[in-house]
């Protein structure tokens, strides 16, 4: 291999290590309304359930609401908050978020 390309064949090789766990695995939120209260599942693009991610919920003014953190299962419920558009967020770090959002009708029972 020629002595020019060994320099630029290593650089390639380290981008690509560290871009590479942003594209191994994206973050997803889905939640559900039951009994008025809200129930939320987070996990990762492999299974793996979000654990201790940082959860969100903002109405329709994008105001915050109510914060809290998945459990051990990417578990996190609460009460309904308020009947409006609820944003409901979670950050599972590294950059990993994702936005479910419930339409005020979904509240209603």
């Amino acid at each position: 291999m020629n002595a020019y390309f060994r320099p630029a064949l290593a650089a390639l090789f380290l981008v690509i290590l560290a871009v590479s766990p942003t594209w191994a695995h994206s973050v997803s939120i889905f939640a559900y309304v039951d009994n008025q209260r809200i129930y939320t599942e987070s996990y990762f693009s492999t299974g793996q359930p979000v654990r201790e991610g940082r959860v969100l919920v903002f109405d329709g003014a994008r105001d915050r609401l109510l914060e809290g953190k998945t459990d051990a299962e990417g578990l996190f419920d609460f009460a309904i908050p308020k009947i409006d558009d609820l944003s409901i967020v979670i950050e599972a770090g590294l950059g990993h978020k994702a936005v479910f959002v419930l339409d005020k009708s979904d509240l209603q029972e």
